[in-house]
């Protein structure tokens, strides 16, 4: 009876195979999946936006270049119009002879220029600064150097009759041997001791424009 029933259910099935498992992808299917790549990367995917990273990177380099043209630009052009004497340089030249009398030169940039025989007779030169400067043999006769700059200044052999020098600077190594004071005033100006004493030897005078005495603008005993 076992036999028969076996036999019986043989006969009725169809016959089948197993299949073999196959992994294949089709191209619509690699498509879609490299476009939702593509979309995971977008700024809705992760927060990132590749639009404005990349203005934002443009602009970086954009001032990184304009910083570093400014940082090299010639130095000539750098102090140009420093001053009120148009726009012409006169910080760090060679300014040797050249002609300033009666010039309205207040708040001047003559920073480590070589001022040799330069002629300021009767400029007004109030706050200039002439840090460092070569003034030997200048004339700086008659002009208003109130509160100018002389700190390290070499201003040897210097005509310096009736200057106003009231407030300046002359700190450091700054020398006036040699040059001819009379009538100048020093009044308030910060002078060594080495060089007080030696002015003092050819101090005499009194300034026209503030009517002090040289020597009292010295503290000359």
């Amino acid at each position: 009876m076992a036999i028969l029933l076996n036999v019986s259910l043989s006969s009725k099935l169809p016959p089948f195979s197993i299949p073999k498992a196959r992994l294949s992808f089709s191209k619509p299917l690699a498509d879609s999946a490299l476009s939702r790549n593509s979309d995971s990367a977008s700024p809705q995917g992760n927060g990132i936006n590749f639009d404005h990273l990349q203005l934002s990177v443009a602009r970086g380099s954009f001032v990184a270049l304009l910083s570093a043209s400014l940082f090299f630009v010639d130095p000539a052009l750098a102090f140009k119009g420093g001053g009120p004497y148009g726009a012409e340089v006169t910080r760090g030249q060679d300014l040797t002879g050249k002609d300033f009398s009666g010039k309205s030169l207040i708040k001047q940039d003559f920073k480590t220029s070589i001022l040799r025989q330069a002629n300021f007779k009767g400029a007004k030169l109030l706050g200039a600064s002439f840090f460092d400067a070569d003034l030997t043999g200048a004339d700086l006769s008659d002009a208003d150097l109130r509160s100018a700059d002389f700190s390290l200044a070499n201003v040897t052999k210097a005509n310096l009759t009736n200057a106003n020098l009231e407030g300046a600077l002359a700190t450091g190594n700054t020398s006036f041997r040699g040059s001819i004071i009379t009538g100048a005033d020093f009044t308030d100006v910060p002078l060594r001791e080495d060089q007080r004493e030696y002015l003092c030897k050819a101090a005499d005078g009194v300034n026209p424009t503030t009517g002090n005495a040289t020597r009292e603008t010295l503290l000359c005993n």
